[in-house]
C-alpha cells in the first residue's frame, strides 16, 4: 500500500509537447491534449519520474488536500489463486515486490486476478513502479505473463520487455557454458537456496 501525499500539475506555457513526461509515468497518468500534457490527478501517484524527465521546467509539484491511497487488499481474496498465480511467476506470495514501498508479490497478483492486464494498470492499483522503479519491473511483467497478460510497451515508453529467467533457459545452453554456473543457480533457485535480493530481505 502506497499513501500518496503529492500531485504533479503542468505549467501549460512551459510544456514542449515532448511527451518524456507521458513517456515515463508509471500509471498513466498523464496524456497530451492538444499537443500539452495534462495529468489525470486521480491517477497521479506522486512519484515525480515527470519532474525528473521534465528539461523544460514545466512539472509542478503541489500537495494533495486528501491523500490518494493505492493498495490492493487480499485478505477476501482466494489465496490459493493467488499462490498458483505467484508459484506460476516462479514467486513467492510474500515475495517483495517493490521493496521501496514493500509491495509484495501476493498484492500485485492479486491486482491482476481483479483485472490489472498492464504493468501501469497493476501500479495504478498497487503503487508498485512508483518509486525508484529499478527492481519491480521484471516480477510484475513475470505475473503478468503467468496469466496470460504479457505485453509491450508503447513506442516511446520507458520499460523493456522481460522474457527470460534462470528457470527459461535451456539445458544445453547451461551445459554449454558451464563457467556461469547456470545450472547450478537454477537447482538452487528450485530449492530456494539462492541468494538474492528477496531472500536476503527475507531473512531480515
Amino acid at each position: 500500500m502506497k499513501k500518496v501525499y503529492l500531485l504533479s500539475k503542468v505549467d501549460e506555457d512551459k510544456c514542449v509537447g515532448d511527451r518524456f513526461c507521458e513517456n515515463v509515468c508509471p500509471t498513466r497518468a498523464i496524456r497530451m491534449v492538444n499537443k500539452k500534457a495534462v495529468v489525470d490527478e486521480s491517477k497521479c501517484a506522486g512519484c515525480l519520474h515527470c519532474l525528473d524527465a521534465c528539461g523544460e521546467g514545466a512539472i509542478l509539484v503541489l500537495a494533495r488536500e486528501e491523500p490518494l491511497v493505492l493498495g490492493v487488499d487480499t485478505s477476501e481474496m482466494d489465496s490459493a489463486e493467488i499462490s498458483d498465480l505467484c508459484k506460476r511467476a516462479m514467486l513467492d506470495p510474500e515475495d517483495r515486490i517493490c521493496v521501496c514501498m514493500n509491495i509484495r508479490a501476493r498484492e500485485v497478483a492479486g491486482a491482476i486476478l481483479q483485472g490489472a492486464a498492464t504493468p501501469e494498470e497493476v501500479s495504478f492499483l498497487t503503487g508498485v513502479r512508483t518509486s525508484c522503479g529499478m527492481w519491480c519491473m521484471a516480477p510484475v511483467q513475470r505475473l503478468l505473463q503467468a496469466h496470460g497478460d504479457a505485453a509491450d510497451p508503447e513506442k516511446g515508453y520507458r520499460w523493456y520487455p522481460v522474457h527470460t529467467g534462470v528457470w527459461d533457459i535451456p539445458e544445453e545452453v547451461a551445459r554449454k557454458y558451464p563457467e556461469y554456473r547456470l545450472e547450478e543457480d537454477r537447482t538452487q533457485f528450485r530449492e530456494g537456496t539462492l541468494e538474492n535480493l528477496v531472500s536476503i530481505f527475507k531473512a531480515k
